[in-house]
């Protein structure tokens, strides 16, 4: 195998590397795709360790845990299987550890580590170091010494893996990490137990401490790459390549490392200066969609509405070259106004005898037959619960597709609580075993235990009677709601298994016997559990394998954002305005779903509920194009079409 990503001298084309970018101070590749960069940085990891094999020597690794390695470690794996990349020359050194941790929880990193690469590698026992969670407060420096010691006496580490917290953390080197730190204990900091918390089911479950590699132990790795993937990280990936080194922000050292890359995909991106206004970088081929995004930026820059902006604005700017390619402000400024203004209707399914040309959606048929596919089941009274409301109460057939069950997010004691209503109800019913045995199971239950298949139905059972609930307020029938129970969701574990054709089938089945003429989905690819991402690619396969049926061909398929993140304004194709009184109607459909309000088992980073993250994200939207100069809404609900 040859080397794809190898020194801060050597750009890889393909990839977004532009070495010459005076605003950028660490070499970086950017990726359409996650899964294709993760296998170029596994090859480069099987290059070396072939490499140092053949001239019969050690490869040190330095490893990460997180989301961001994963796919990483799947593609050595695969190469392991399929290829006979051995392991048996390989040693490897882990960046941290929770403390206190027991190595056999599934919170430990020994556990991750195992379940994704060390379990199916042929790499010796003893060749993998990872910290000890478990030894005693007073011995933790005698043990961190010791291991530094054992990196040095391996030769220091070849190549070192890295992911990056949004503090701007390496490892758990916290901001205010000093670049000669070296392998010690650290207090985390509560950006980063926010982050962790989804995966200890509340922050509360979350350490407070980890022992840690130091910044300094990091940067002596003779090579070094570090992986950012999704929007939640586009600020502090800005900050980390454009912005000056502090110690509030540890990754900006890695900007006087000799031999590193970041490896992105476009969300990661997405804040550079050189995709989130190019203009200032050099010449740029203007498209409307460019114009677009230049002129929103614009707008925000001078804090002027779109027809307020002049020629002074622009040239100010770094946009002369706009006002040259459409020959005037004025003509610039009505154009840019006038492509906003018609991504703004009421009509979501289009309206019926109406002039369609400057519209988001077609006017015919009149009565569209629709699908929402919701990947939890509350994700379509979150996302869009105003435009689905609006499509029902135009007359649309409104199908909802849940496509996963949900269980592993209702808690223990919602489930308890429903439970012993039901057996105190009807203590004498046929299924009073099943309940009293999942009650029990409940009741005994150890940590890092899966949920039996009995507490799992309870659960399930929950967020599907919860979805019923907020579908028939919304006046849907109840035979046009679909409980899919994708298979790839039901491991029990926030661990999920890859997408199969059995999942595939599953969503094409529903898509050919109802035959839609729009379809919607969760376009949100940064979920923190990756759910999404599973749910919204079940989607994308399943309409291209039914592309070539004819009634595909008036099939649109619209994109909306979960609770975490919405379209930029200058990516928005249909901006569905609320009024207040639809707002209120949102809500109340969001707060059927008890079991997950008032705290939520996996709340993510951000610890408002979900429906006031909503509203607020509408309300935004709302002002944004407010701000431009455009009509004054509540809220706004806003969607991008995908060509399939």
């Amino acid at each position: 195998m040859e080397h794809l990503i190898k020194k801060k001298s050597i750009s890889y084309e393909k990839a977004g590397s532009h070495e010459d970018n005076r605003y950028e101070k660490i070499h970086n590749v950017v990726f359409e795709s996650s899964s294709e960069a993760s296998l170029l940085v596994a090859r480069e990891i099987a290059d070396l360790i072939v490499d140092k094999n053949n001239r019969g020597e050690t490869c040190v690794l330095g490893l990460a845990t997180g989301s961001s390695p994963i796919r990483v470690y799947d593609e050595l794996v695969k190469m392991h299987r399929e290829n006979g990349l051995s392991f048996k020359n390989v040693v490897s050194f882990n960046l941290d550890e929770y403390f206190p941790m027991n190595p056999e929880s599934i919170h430990s990193y020994h556990h991750f580590m195992n379940e994704h690469l060390f379990n199916h590698i042929d790499i010796p026992k003893e060749n993998i170091f990872i910290p000890d969670g478990t030894i005693a407060q007073q011995d933790i420096p005698a043990y961190c010494q010791g291991y530094e010691q054992k990196i040095k006496s391996f030769g220091g580490i070849d190549f070192q893996l890295l992911g990056i917290g949004r503090t701007g953390h390496i490892g758990f080197n916290e901001p205010g990490s000093h670049y000669n730190s070296i392998t010690r204990s650290i207090t985390l900091d509560q950006l980063t137990r926010e982050d962790a918390s989804s995966g200890f089911h509340g922050i509360e479950n979350v350490p407070k401490k980890a022992i840690t590699m130091g910044v300094g132990t990091v940067f002596s790795a003779k090579r070094i790459v570090l992986l950012a993937w999704g929007h939640k990280k586009a600020e502090v990936v800005k900050q980390t390549i454009e912005g000056e080194i502090l110690p509030q922000i540890p990754a900006t050292y890695l900007q006087e490392h000799l031999n590193t890359t970041m490896v992105l995909n476009t969300e990661a991106a997405s804040m550079l200066t050189r995709f989130e206004s190019p203009w200032l970088v050099g010449e740029v081929q203007w498209s409307e969609a460019l114009m677009k995004r230049a002129v929103v930026w614009l707008c925000r820059k001078v804090d002027k509405s779109i027809l307020r902006l002049t020629d002074k604005d622009y040239n100010e700017h770094g946009l002369a070259s706009l006002i040259t390619e459409k020959g005037s402000t004025y003509q610039l400024n009505i154009d840019m106004f006038n492509k906003l203004q018609h991504t703004i209707t009421g009509w979501p399914g289009g309206k019926p005898n109406a002039d369609d040309s400057n519209r988001p959606e077609r006017k015919s048929p009149e009565k569209k037959r629709v699908i929402i596919f919701s990947p939890h089941p509350d994700d379509d009274v979150i996302s869009m619960g105003g435009t689905f409301d609006r499509l029902v109460e135009q007359g649309h057939e409104v199908h909802i597709a849940y496509q996963t069950s949900g269980n592993i997010a209702v808690s223990n004691a919602d489930a308890l609580k429903f439970a012993e209503v039901a057996m105190d109800f009807l203590p004498n019913c046929k299924g009073v075993d099943k309940l009293q045995k999942a009650t029990k199971a409940i009741e005994d239950q150890r940590e890092n235990e899966i949920d039996p298949l009995e507490v799992r139905e309870l659960k399930g059972l929950i967020r599907k009677r919860e979805s019923i609930a907020a579908t028939r307020y919304l006046n849907v029938p109840d035979e046009q709601v679909h409980f899919l129970n994708l298979p790839f969701y039901e491991t029990g574990t926030i661990k999920k298994n890859p997408l199969s054709q059995d999942d595939i089938a599953i969503v094409k089945k529903l898509i050919s016997d109802i035959q839609p003429h729009q379809v919607y989905a969760a376009g949100d690819l940064a979920d923190p559990h990756g759910t999404h991402k599973v749910c919204l690619d079940a989607v994308f396969k399943a309409m291209a394998e039914l592309k070539s049926q004819s009634y595909m061909d008036q099939c649109w398929l619209w994109l909306y954002r979960g609770a975490w993140h919405e379209w930029e304004i200058h990516e928005i194709d249909m901006a569905v305005p609320m009024s207040p009184d639809q707002v209120l109607r949102k809500r109340k459909a969001i707060f059927f779903h008890q079991s997950q309000k008032d705290g939520v088992l996996f709340q993510g980073e951000d610890l408002r509920e979900f429906w006031v993250r909503a509203e607020e994200r509408n309300k935004e939207t709302a002002k944004h194009y407010r701000d431009l100069g455009l009509a004054d809404y509540a809220a706004i609900e806003a969607f991008k079409r995908f060509d399939y």
